[in-house]
């Protein structure tokens, strides 16, 4: 696909990190081997940085501004681009075909994208990226409907008998 090149930001639509945001780091648009079909191999953000304020110290702030980073290979039907890009130099060698043979090859490829949005992001340039997205309400919890309210616990005798003590008084009633 023409549109979907290296930097441009999208959006994953299925699977464990729907809704997480993701930078293009290697377009395949002919499938191969492994995957027959046409695929990008994507960075993106698990888990986003937390809202930081001045009154917090500065290993709490450090703390917030953590990033948990994945790479991933991705079918193209399960992307939305959008029309955001991100320069990505320090991710050029990086993350290829060949980072997922090996477990250690993915760790560290990892780190080092890692390393790499985390600059980015103190350094305050695309900051749409590294918002969470708020697609996903929070979970509401559904309550059982309460019956109406037609019929009344008491009995017809004690009705009548507290209407008549509303309306007369409870000092004439012998």
């Amino acid at each position: 696909m023409k549109f979907l090149k290296v930097g441009r930001v999208a959006i994953i639509t299925r699977g464990r990190y729907a809704g997480k945001k993701v930078v293009i780091v290697q377009p395949v648009d002919h499938g191969k081997k492994p995957y027959q079909f046409g695929h990008a191999i994507v960075a993106g953000i698990e888990r986003a940085p937390s809202k930081i304020t001045r009154r917090m110290s500065k290993t709490r702030q450090e703390k917030r501004n953590k990033i948990k980073p994945f790479i991933k290979v991705v079918n193209y039907n399960h992307l939305m681009p959008t029309r955001y890009t991100l320069e990505l130099e320090g991710l050029k060698g990086v993350v290829s075909a060949e980072t997922f043979k090996e477990v250690s090859q993915r760790e560290d490829a990892k780190k080092t994208v890692k390393k790499v949005f985390e600059e980015r992001y103190t350094s305050g340039k695309n900051r749409w990226f590294f918002q969470s997205l708020s697609m996903f309400p929070p979970p509401t919890l559904l309550l059982p409907p309460s019956p109406p309210l037609s019929h009344d616990i008491r009995g017809t005798e004690d009705r009548k008998r507290a209407a008549t003590e509303r309306d007369v008084g409870a000092d004439f009633i012998t």
